[in-house]
């Protein structure tokens, strides 16, 4: 048989070789790294046997398939060292995630974070122990009689919930026996020593608030200790960078038991909020789009004819009104649909690029909810651009180009998906090919990279996914672009072409920040609370020395206020060293200490957070640097002018 490698280079074998074979065959160094492989574009573990004519991939935990299985037997190991503590102990299910692994577990006590380091420690013993892991299938019926006489209720459920047909396969570790479909590493000491078990959390079995609450035990490994100390160092920093804690803090936020899922904006939120808003008003205005306001709720008629009520309607608010059946928005593109067809359009009026900043609401379950990043109600920034076919690769290039402004403004690196056409999904295979192929060309155009996410794009068309990657690494998705045929045809949308004929216009439904919500908690943590100037709720402190000096400061204040510098004044009988303190805590940028000196000579002195003490300077040249800086939008502050 001949064995087709991913570099292209062939192997020929003369009777069925299992993959660990192979790649012993290719390098022994490849035998020992390895720990899954593609076979015919199928992940399987190591010990599958190849018999005829295949292509094959070995990866290795420097791959992501690698690491996925690596840390699958990782989860596998944790349940085997929980059962052996706890032997009454009921496991439901331990997959590999982004960050890690999990296993959700039901304890007759249950676990706390006491108990972590007893876990870890039985792992280390397991691993030590170097058990050999076995693949075997059974029938349905032995296996539900196996999982039942391991009294293990969880694992019956999943298998009578598979398919007649499916594969019903178990991984064996010593005594230790996991209901899995793998793949897995060939042995327990391939786990090795760069794992850790992070924290506990409770999980709905099945994610239902109907089914028992479960204990969620996460952990994460790595094939290096130095690549488990980076990421434990990721995570201390992000516990710093927390939303929640600096959002509290900075009186950015806050939730209240009276409407989990519903944040308020308190006042310094509001003033970052709004500043955001402002620069969104003026780019947008510079690319000539024009705002619009739409209903929060509207006709169940409207949203079976945009495809919501089929589609999505788990995730809708509903109500009635005088007997009929009305939804408060999940989404604001019916509504710009609405005002689209309030007049008769021309293909002079294309593209038309209505911008809204929408109040939505979507239901999230209760133990999916988290600050400002889940929520059940928050603000897109959408705009809704209605464009003739040929005007597909313009508008994408030109919306790319604005998202792409907006991220570097911020900071942010990000890299770009592009999701087709998911199972739960209308319109035809024509439609859905053309608004594909249309996002591909505009892509490959701009020259920005991309990979395809299948089955990921929303119901009506396919979309570009844009992931920022914020100040410690973690990337969160944002920006999207969705090219949309479906829309157009379900209301039945015209323009008159230049042939005086009636024609269809195309829908592209596009976001920047997203959800103003979330990007305000993903900036509070990508900044830790420290805010570009621009930005930040309060841009400048005035500290007087001592009561004598408060009517200056108070001056130097209303000067700050009149240049649109937004500035508050301590005149607390405090130390100005208690003050200064206070001011760095609260992250602001500059504080301004004023005394008899600076009253007399018409200064302040410089204290900023960006370089501590910068001395004196006139007051009106402070104000024109800061202002230069705030009118700028630098992320960065420019140099104060300082006194000789």
């Amino acid at each position: 048989m001949k064995i087709t490698l991913k570099d292209g280079s062939v192997k020929e074998y003369a009777q069925p070789m299992a993959v660990i074979d192979i790649a012993k065959d290719i390098s022994e160094g490849l035998a020992r790294m390895a720990c899954v492989a593609e076979v015919n574009g199928e992940t399987v573990d190591l010990r599958t046997v190849i018999s005829e004519d295949s292509t094959l991939s070995i990866f290795t935990s420097k791959d992501p398939e690698g690491l996925s299985a690596l840390r699958h037997t990782a989860s596998h190991v944790m349940a085997q060292a929980i059962k052996r503590l706890w032997p009454d102990t009921k496991l439901a299910i331990g997959p590999s995630i982004a960050d890690g692994f999990y296993y959700d577990v039901d304890a007759a006590e249950p676990l706390t974070a006491e108990d972590l380091p007893k876990i870890e420690a039985e792992m280390k013993k397991i691993i030590k122990e170097a058990i050999p892991l076995e693949r075997f299938e059974l029938p349905r019926a032995e296996a539900i009689a196996l999982m039942k006489e391991k009294e293990e209720p969880y694992k019956v459920e999943l298998i009578e919930d598979l398919p007649e047909d499916a594969v019903i396969s178990f991984y064996k570790q010593g005594d230790f026996t996991d209901l899995c479909a793998g793949p897995h590493l060939m042995n327990t000491k391939d786990v090795g020593k760069a794992f850790s078990i992070m924290n506990l959390a409770g999980a709905y079995w099945r994610g239902s608030e109907k089914n028992k609450m479960l204990t969620r035990i996460y952990a994460t490994a790595f094939s290096k200790k130095e690549e488990l100390e980076a990421y434990i160092t990721m995570m201390e920093e992000a516990k710093k960078r927390d939303h929640r804690k600096l959002g509290k803090e900075l009186g950015l936020f806050m939730m209240s038991d009276f409407g989990p899922g519903f944040p308020f904006f308190l006042p310094n939120g509001m003033k970052l909020r709004n500043t955001l808003m402002d620069y969104w008003r003026a780019i947008h205005a510079k690319n000539d789009y024009v705002e619009i306001s739409t209903p929060v709720m509207l006709n169940r008629s409207l949203w079976e004819t945009s495809g919501h009520w089929d589609h999505y309607k788990e995730n809708m608010y509903t109500t009635k009104i005088d007997e009929e059946d009305f939804a408060i928005k999940p989404m604001n593109c019916p509504g710009s649909i609405l005002v689209y067809q309030n007049e008769p359009r021309s293909y002079k009026d294309l593209p038309l690029r209505y911008a809204e900043c929408g109040l939505v609401h979507r239901h999230e379950k209760s133990g999916q909810l988290h600050g400002l990043m889940r929520v059940r109600c928050f603000t897109q920034d959408d705009a809704h651009i209605f464009i003739t076919p040929e005007q597909i690769e313009d508008e994408i290039t030109r919306v790319a180009g604005l998202i792409n402004q907006v991220y570097e403004l911020f900071g942010f690196k990000y890299h770009v998906e592009l999701s087709t056409r998911p199972e739960d999904s209308m319109g035809s295979d024509e439609d859905w090919e053309r608004a594909e192929t249309g996002l591909k060309n505009a892509l490959d155009n701009i020259g920005l990279p991309y990979v395809i996410n299948e089955g990921d794009g929303a119901f009506y068309g396919p979309k570009i996914d844009f992931h920022l990657v914020d100040a410690i690494g973690r990337t969160w998705q944002c920006g999207t672009i969705q090219l949309d045929f479906q829309l157009p045809q379900r209301f039945e949308l015209e323009y008159i072409g230049a042939d005086g004929q009636k024609h269809r216009p195309i829908m592209i439904h596009r976001v920047c920040f997203g959800s103003v919500e979330r990007f305000i908690g993903i900036l509070i943590e990508h900044f830790a609370g420290a805010f570009p100037t621009w930005l930040a709720p309060v841009q400048v402190k005035v500290l007087p020395i001592s009561e004598k000096y408060e009517e200056y400061a108070k001056s130097v204040k209303a000067a700050l206020d009149d240049a649109g510098i937004r500035a508050e004044i301590d005149l607390r009988s405090e130390k100005i060293g208690y003050k200064i303190r206070e001011a760095q805590t609260k992250k602001i940028p500059y504080m301004l200490v004023v005394g008899q000196k600076e009253e007399a000579e018409g200064t302040v002195s410089v204290r900023s957070r960006f370089k501590g003490d910068e001395g004196a300077c006139p007051l009106t040249d402070f104000i024109t640097a800061v202002k230069a800086e705030i009118d700028a939008r630098e992320n960065r502050p420019v140099e104060v002018k300082k006194e000789n």
